[in-house]
């Protein structure tokens, strides 16, 4: 938990904010629900470690930090709406501790741009959405782990269906000029992700 504890400590910090009572739980234990096989607490150690040594790199780290503890705060496996229901729930936390509302906007955008719908454009977003699909550039058995997690939570999906679906994704990945946006995460992760994705087509 020290890892967890230090990261949000240094995200209230970075806003300017009072941490709010029992809320770092409340996130824990979403993260944590039993329907969940990849956006778990798992994912959010893992981002914080790869956000870890390049928060120096945010304009506003401490928004980005905190929109990375929401990001993935509401998942239900049928939904099509969890980043818009995290990022309103990430508001309404902010709102009530005291956020500008042009901090409060700035955390929504970085949530949504999560959901990896188009490329972000603004430095802050790149960085974040960089940190969510650095498990792309995993090693080759984290990330076979990665896919099989995601597959369990898509479980009610038919297979061929899921199957032709998640090659879309992986190719639309595979087809940009760049998976990440930052010349850090590019140059740490960029080879590698490439490899993994074209073997997970494969």
């Amino acid at each position: 938990m020290e890892q967890l504890e230090r990261s949000w400590h240094r995200a209230w910090s970075g806003l300017g904010l009072h941490t709010p009572e029992g809320l770092r739980q409340r996130l824990i234990d979403a993260y944590n629900e039993p329907h969940r096989r990849y956006h778990t607490l798992q994912h959010l150690r893992e981002c914080i470690s790869h956000l870890e040594p390049a928060i120096g790199l945010a304009n506003h780290p401490g928004e980005v930090e905190i929109a990375l503890w929401f990001h993935d705060a509401i998942y239900e496996l049928k939904a099509k709406d969890n980043e818009q229901r995290s990022a309103q729930w990430a508001v309404d936390e902010l709102t009530k501790s005291g956020a500008s509302p042009e901090q409060a906007g700035r955390v929504r955008s970085l949530i949504m741009a999560t959901c990896h719908t188009a490329m972000p454009i603004e430095h802050d977003q790149q960085l974040l959405v960089d940190v969510d699909l650095s498990i792309l550039g995993a090693d080759p058995a984290r990330f076979a782990e990665y896919d099989a997690q995601v597959k369990l939570e898509y479980s009610w999906v038919p297979g061929p269906i899921y199957r032709m679906k998640r090659k879309e994704v992986l190719k639309g990945f595979l087809d940009r000029a760049s998976i990440y946006n930052t010349d850090h995460f590019k140059g740490l992760y960029e080879q590698q992700a490439r490899a993994n994705l074209q073997s997970a087509i494969t």
